[in-house]
């Protein structure tokens, strides 16, 4: 029940996150024609996004003691640098092209997920992720502007990594305290373990253990807003070296720009940049990655791109070919599945700590290789309440 509805969450979250940011290019395209640079479109977007955020980051100031690489790894990566990648790819390949390679991050997630960190990953993520690539490739149109620049596919593919670290760092956001504590405390109880056999192996000779097991460390994990707020701050002061926004022609603000038919200002176009394509799409994608997991997520998020072309046809007039819709029902069918499927929660003995954060020991979670994460168990795609996993269907 609890499993379910923290899916169904996590789900909608996700479609939150992949709306709001698909709405940033109808957005920002307009600002773009009037005669502002890109790179000084996306300064905008995220230093005004930051001064949004400071409040926040004031309230979590403590992350910046407990998280610093975290928060530091996401502002560089997840903010910065699929903005710069992705702007500066586009200079170079096709709009298209550069956009389907950005993509290919769900399945950097799902390999990552699988190879580097061992995690089981369910076929309906991996059916998912190869359905929503080629639908993607529909969506972009790949095959009208096939050419081959390297530095151009090198570029993209850096916003494709920048993309994986996206959820990566989300997810760990999350997880990652609780994780290092589950190291420690899965030591302290092997080395306690193995003081009980040889005090078993020799019963007339009894002697007291060395090490005694400790109460098991709560490590909280990191607010996702205080994440977001800070990784906001890192990115804008990283794009404010490489947009050098002080050449910027600040009067295209003042005024107003054409979406479509339609005059509006240019302010009202930046404000929804700002609030919803990125402040609101940050915090719903944080969310739902640790509602749901990075590689279904992932796979949910490439929705952005149907997203966006769907508003670019309705409000921008621009054309949608037949291929694009195919590719779009393609891309949504890919996220259905990827979510459908929810594993068999692990079992085995739980040894849970105060609150959140429990930690698996024995045949539980850890052992079988699935994290726990804010109290629930990943079982490579959904999560399942550790009350469900203990008391059973």
């Amino acid at each position: 029940m609890h499993g379910r509805q923290g899916r169904s969450v996590g789900l909608g979250l996700a479609l939150a996150s992949a709306f709001a940011f698909g709405g940033s290019g109808v957005a920002a395209k307009p600002l773009i024609e009037a005669g502002l640079d890109p790179l000084h479109v996306v300064w905008l977007r995220v230093t005004g996004a930051a001064v949004v955020m400071l409040p926040v980051a004031w309230r979590h100031r403590a992350l910046l003691r407990r998280s610093p690489t975290l928060l530091a790894g996401f502002g560089l990566f997840a903010v910065a640098g699929v903005q710069a990648c992705y702007f500066a790819a586009v200079a170079r390949i096709p709009v298209g092209v550069a956009l389907l390679i950005e993509y290919l991050g769900p399945a950097l997630v799902l390999l990552w997920v699988r190879f580097v960190q061992r995690r089981p990953v369910t076929r309906a993520a991996a059916v998912g992720v190869v359905l929503a690539v080629g639908g993607l490739a529909c969506v972009v149109e790949v095959w009208s502007g096939l050419g081959f620049d390297p530095w151009g596919v090198l570029l993209a593919l850096g916003a494709a990594f920048c993309q994986v670290s996206y959820f990566l760092l989300a997810d760990h956001g999350g997880s990652g305290g609780a994780r290092e504590a589950a190291g420690d405390t899965g030591e302290r109880a092997r080395r306690t373990e193995r003081a009980e056999e040889a005090e078993r192996a020799e019963p007339t000779e009894r002697a007291e253990p060395t090490e005694r097991a400790e109460p098991t460390e709560r490590a909280e994990p990191t607010h996702p807003m205080g994440v977001v707020a800070y990784g906001l701050l890192v990115g804008a002061v990283v794009l404010t070296v490489v947009a050098r926004p002080w050449g910027m022609d600040r009067s295209v603000l003042s005024g107003d720009v054409d979406l479509g038919t339609s005059r509006v200002p240019a302010l009202l176009l930046l404000g929804w940049v700002v609030l919803i394509a990125t402040v609101l799409a940050y915090t719903t994608g944080v969310l739902a990655v640790r509602g749901l997991s990075p590689q279904v997520a992932g796979v949910v998020a490439c929705l952005e791109a149907v997203v966006a072309t769907v508003l670019a046809w309705v409000l921008l007039r621009e054309h949608l070919a037949p291929p694009q819709i195919l590719g779009g029902a393609l891309v949504l069918t890919g996220a259905l599945i990827a979510q459908s499927t929810t594993p068999k929660a692990p079992s085995g003995p739980v040894a849970g700590g105060p609150g959140k954060g429990a930690v698996a020991t024995g045949g539980g979670a850890e052992a079988s290789g699935v994290p726990e994460v804010g109290g629930v168990a990943d079982a490579g795609g959904d999560r399942v309440p550790l009350s469900e996993e203990r008391s059973g269907p």
